[in-house]
């Protein structure tokens, strides 16, 4: 695996290469993480994994300050055969003038996008910087974090980037939670409430589906205050074809809250 810190490096190198994937990160990698990019090593035949904590997507400063950080990332990524890592300074991102326009869907303002004013803005901006440095034929993206999945690629197309969107399924632990950087903030009795949060969710997504039970916004927040959450942002239902409510029986469970100061998002 080569490391690149400086992108007309990392662009002379890659430049006759066809077959690229590309997998943008945060860092303090996870199962999550490493799913998806075993399956772009498997499916193309270089990958770049990109580590930059992203400044623009954050409101709150601390939080950004506050993101887990992992030493071991590195060796984990030459341990699944990753050919590139770009580890980009700030500069090295956002002093350059990018070619096509951040183009944000109706969609960014639902969900998150009601909660974290300028988060999609800051997503799609560094996502759209790292397409043009890279040009990767496909980029892999996690379920887990479904509207910035659905706004890249209405980005994607709309500027006619020639980029594919693979998208790829959640990876699970054994109490159904999603694999996450932020877990890792978590002390023992806020990880207890949050498993009885998810498994209280769960059950509710069955009882919608078998239709004993109306969705109630309003009631199913307060019951997750009652669970342990500090805050609940959202628990919505939504068709994942026509990104509105559910006219039939076919929908995810979209939730966002917070145990202690640690957010969560998820869908299932």
């Amino acid at each position: 695996m080569k490391l690149f810190t400086n992108k007309k490096k990392l662009q002379r190198e890659i430049k006759n290469i066809n077959n690229i994937s590309f997998v943008p990160t945060m860092g303090a990698l996870h199962r999550g993480h490493e799913s998806i990019i075993k399956k772009s090593v498997r499916t193309s035949r270089k990958t770049i994994v990109s580590i930059f904590v992203n400044p623009k997507q954050f409101e709150n400063k601390k939080d950004f300050n506050n993101y887990p950080k992992n030493n071991k990332d590195t060796n984990l990524l030459k341990k699944l055969k990753v050919s590139y890592l770009y580890k980009p300074s700030y500069s090295d991102i956002f002093k350059f003038k990018t070619k096509n326009k951040i183009f944000l869907d109706q969609f960014s303002k639902k969900l998150c996008g009601k909660y974290r004013r300028g988060h999609f803005k800051g997503v799609v901006d560094v996502v759209n910087r790292l397409l043009e440095i890279i040009m990767p034929k496909k980029i892999l993206l996690g379920q887990k974090d479904f509207q910035q999945l659905v706004l890249i690629k209405k980005h994607i197309i709309k500027n006619k980037i020639n980029t594919k969107v693979i998208s790829c399924k959640t990876i699970r632990d054994k109490d159904f939670v999603a694999y996450s950087s932020r877990l890792k903030r978590l002390n023992n009795h806020q990880r207890f409430n949050l498993v009885m949060i998810i498994n209280y969710l769960r059950a509710y997504k069955r009882n919608l589906l078998l239709k004993k039970i109306t969705h109630n916004p309003n009631k199913i927040k307060k019951r997750l205050l009652i669970l342990g959450a500090k805050k609940v942002d959202y628990v919505e239902i939504l068709n994942l074809k026509t990104l509105k409510k559910p006219k039939k029986n076919k929908f995810n469970l979209f939730f966002a809250f917070y145990i202690g100061n640690v957010r969560f998002i998820d869908n299932f």
